[in-house]
């Protein structure tokens, strides 16, 4: 599952079969189609057309409309974006959530979960409402964000409802690139043995990149004083 992790990061077109392929080619593992096809969707992961689709769509939720496409992003709170990662560990895994704040890259809130029960994504949304709220809310088409619960706490709070249409990772583009520098800066560099390490080592990355990584959209300046106006 590490090694299918870091192979969809290089190559999020791949679908079972094509990772099958390069496993048995590149890796000379000795893998059949069906093992691959049970691991990659025990990770929630999904090829589309490009693009890593990490939580499913169910078919008798509601799909909001894409609204960012053309929208000019120039100030905080405008439009924040959230998507589901896998996280490995030594044994096992944890799947992670995020909501960043599109203009300034800020990450405002997060939350790790061992199963994609709807639950920690909820968990995020409501501890990054201790911070602001948004105009527009921005995720994939997954049953965490279609979730009856999860759509109703956007609406109680007048936000707009976006969703990246099915099969465009680009549409969510700004966490997709978040999620690569997040594994191959802190993730694969160190093996986790539990959740407490996987905590405390994305706990201490996430602090890094709002407070201390320069972002060159915004002439060097960190995430944290882009979205709190900071000079």
């Amino acid at each position: 599952m590490r090694i299918i992790d870091e192979q969809y990061l290089r190559t999020p077109f791949f679908g079972s079969p094509q990772m099958t392929r390069w496993l048995r080619e590149q890796k000379g593992e000795l893998i059949n189609h069906k093992r691959v096809e049970r691991l990659m969707r025990q990770m929630g992961l999904v090829a589309l057309n490009p693009g890593p689709h990490t939580s499913r769509k169910h078919p008798q939720h509601k799909v909001y409309p894409y609204l960012l496409r053309g929208l000019a992003i120039n100030h905080p709170d405008q439009v924040w974006a959230s998507d589901i990662t896998y996280i490995p560990m030594y044994r096992g895994f944890f799947y992670l959530v995020v909501i960043m704040d599109w203009y300034s890259r800020y990450v405002l809130s997060w939350s790790l979960s061992n199963t994609l029960d709807p639950g920690f994504c909820l968990d995020a949304l409501d501890n990054g409402f201790q911070i602001s709220i948004p105009i527009i809310f921005n995720s994939d088409q997954g049953v965490q964000y279609t979730s009856d619960a999860f759509v109703q706490r956007l609406k109680n709070k007048d936000i707009a409802i976006s969703m990246a249409a099915k099969g465009r990772c680009f549409d969510n583009i700004l966490v997709e690139r978040f999620w690569r520098s997040l594994k191959y800066e802190e993730v694969y560099l160190n093996e986790y043995t539990d959740g407490k390490e996987a905590y405390q080592g994305i706990s201490n990355y996430l602090q890094f990149h709002n407070q201390e990584k320069p972002h060159r959209i915004h002439n060097g300046r960190t995430p944290e004083k882009v979205y709190y106006g900071m000079a």
